[in-house]
């Protein structure tokens, strides 16, 4: 039995786990341990500084030495493998954790859920990586686009973004306890402060590739294949970063609209695959895609079949990898107009692309309810981020025009963005539609009841066309059969749909019906169990008529309804005001390097004071 399935049955065996923030203690051991680590580093950081420890020098000069790594100076070597090591780690906790909450639902706490661990010393690790960057460079070794932190004390750009993308996802992790003390546990990968997490992680592969380019700068700009092979892996892992936001749709529990899915496909597709092949040359959006293929679909393996998790899906991206590869055989000398016409492509052709592969991999595969709104999204998308990608390149190619002009472009790229994916998270529910559900059949599964169902909706035009999904949805059920079902019903009569398959009716599971049509999202519960935390009694799986309602009180049943919508409205804001800050920044690092030492903007030429 695994270590994680041996987890799960444990928590799934607590009937009364917490609905909202953790306890003090354990809050205070989290802490403590946060803050043992940063003593530890600052000690580290201090005493190099002084010249009181010269291990770090002795591993830097040894790194200088390597042939592999020799393309960048060491200061900004180290720092690159600590985050990309710790990267990988904090995606690894993600996924398990994911699969985790997916699966049995509430843990008893931060210290009871062993995916947090990986969470919390990855996130610290970016954060640490960032502060070393700074620390490492002595005097005059980090060039023009340095940033004086104190007499003597030259910090590279990439350094402090590094360090600012990694304290912004990790104060995710204690502003999150303080997101369920007020709201309630908010069971979804898109609460605010988990954006925080997945975020400040994501677009930290951005202040690397500037760190990275300023490394480079510091020995010459030197090139070759080790140069090409670790770009090819910092940018892999930039479209690993902008894919952790499709999770949800990954496992088949997604909370929001399905149009946003090809939406953040091609999001992430445009950005990351404009970036490589423009940056780093011919056949490097393909080496990408494959450096993301190992690394997420090993997380994948991980996760499902050795930790005997939920198995999260993989989107591929090698049609949209193609494409940009084709359109940069043209336009590689115009990165802004080569990324808007790979995005608008990848949007199209790569909108088909994994339309047909959704059909094979997904559970909640795209269907003609979508098509015309995702097509639209994920064009929008793609031209936004792959303007978004171009610009990047050109910062880091240091060719950045000395006018207002991309700044411009950059405000327009995120207005348009902002404004597609509200799109895709408004959304409505039928206020008066009901079905009756009849139990057909019964058997026992390993959990207990199971049940086959005839499902018979009251307005059988109310599903105009082939809805997005209609599903018997059962998750949090733990134990062997790893805690999730996803059964699409199938139709049998003007309004009639039936289960293919026995569904839970018993234990822990939570098991409703989920109907996704254009704008709608609504659910209607057929067996939910009790739970004394929230005080929500049992409602039995029984011949009856139920009404579909909001999907979202059955699927975060541990919100808080008591708590003023303006309250969370301004906690919303402020979260996002923070985003927006960590995007801006990015690119202020990357204007800041684009335009060093270079002879129309004199003043870069030395380093300026925070």
């Amino acid at each position: 039995m695994s270590f994680s399935r041996s987890s799960s049955r444990l928590l799934s065996a607590v009937e009364d786990r917490p609905a909202g923030a953790a306890a003090l203690g354990e809050v205070a051991i989290a802490s403590g341990l946060a803050l043992g680590m940063t003593v530890v580093l600052a000690v580290v950081v201090l005493a190099h500084r002084s010249g009181r420890l010269r291990a770090l020098d002795r591993l830097l000069r040894w790194m200088e030495r390597s042939r592999f790594f020799g393309t960048l100076a060491p200061w900004a070597q180290l720092p690159l493998m600590v985050a990309m090591i710790s990267l990988v780690t904090a995606l690894l906790g993600m996924y398990w954790d994911i699969a985790l909450h997916i699966g049995i639902g509430r843990d008893e706490g931060p210290l009871a859920n062993p995916a947090h661990y990986p969470i919390l010393f990855g996130l610290f690790g970016i954060s640490a990586a960032g502060v070393l960057a700074c620390a490492l460079p002595r005097k005059g070794e980090v060039g023009p686009s340095a940033v004086r932190l104190a007499p003597g004390w030259d910090a590279p750009a990439g350094g402090l973004l590094l360090t600012g993308a990694g304290t912004y996802a990790l104060l995710g992790f204690p502003l999150d306890d303080v997101w369920h003390r007020i709201f309630g546990q908010d069971v979804t990968l898109w609460g605010p402060t988990h954006l925080m997490l997945i975020g400040g992680a994501g677009l930290s592969l951005v202040a690397m590739a500037v760190l990275f380019e300023e490394g480079r700068t510091a020995v010459g700009g030197r090139s070759g294949v080790p140069t090409y092979v670790l770009r090819s892996c910092l940018v892999g892992g930039l479209l690993i970063g902008m894919s952790v936001f499709q999770a949800e749709f990954d496992f088949g529990v997604p909370q929001f609209r399905l149009v946003l899915q090809p939406f953040l496909i091609a999001l992430a597709a445009a950005f990351s695959l404009v970036v490589a092949r423009l940056w780093i040359g011919r056949g490097a959006a393909l080496a990408a895609v494959a450096f993301y293929l190992v690394v997420r679909g090993g997380v994948s393996v991980v996760v499902g079949p050795v930790l005997g998790e939920l198995w999260a899906a993989v989107p591929l991206y090698v049609v949209e990898a193609l494409l940009v590869e084709a359109v940069a055989l043209v336009l590689a000398r115009r990165p802004l107009v080569a990324g808007v016409v790979s995005g608008v492509l990848i949007g199209t052709v790569g909108y088909a692309a994994e339309h047909a592969w959704t059909q094979v991999a997904f559970p909640l595969p795209w269907t003609s309810d979508v098509v015309v709104e995702g097509v639209a999204m994920a064009t929008v998308a793609g031209a936004a981020a792959g303007l978004l990608g171009g610009l990047l390149v050109r910062g880091l190619r240091r060719d950045l025009p000395a006018s207002v002009r991309p700044r411009l472009l950059f405000a327009l790229a995120l207005v348009a963005i902002a404004a597609a994916a509200t799109n895709g998270v408004v959304a409505t529910h039928p206020s008066d539609l009901e079905a009756d559900i009849r139990v057909t059949g019964e058997s026992t599964g390993a959990d207990g009841r199971e049940v086959d169902l005839e499902v018979t909706l009251d307005d059988p035009s109310a599903l105009d066309g082939e809805p997005a999904w209609l599903t018997v949805t059962a998750w949090q059920g733990g134990q062997e059969s790893a805690g999730l079902v996803v059964h699409h019903l199938e139709g049998v009569g003007q309004g009639r749909w039936r289960t293919t398959e026995p569904v839970p009716a018993a234990g822990t599971w939570k098991t409703m019906v989920r109907l996704h049509d254009g704008r709608d999202l609504s659910a209607m519960p057929l067996y939910l169990p009790e739970d004394t935390a929230l005080g929500e009694p049992e409602i039995p799986m029984t011949d009856a008529t139920r009404a579909f309602d909001e999907e979202k009180l059955l699927l975060q049943r541990e919100l808080d309804d008591d708590v003023p919508g303006w309250l969370w409205l301004a906690a919303g804001l402020v979260v996002l005001l923070c985003s927006l800050a960590l995007v801006l920044g990015l690119g202020w690092g990357v204007n800041r390097y684009a335009r060093a030492a270079r002879p129309d903007v004199p003043e870069s030429r030395t380093p300026v004071s925070v």
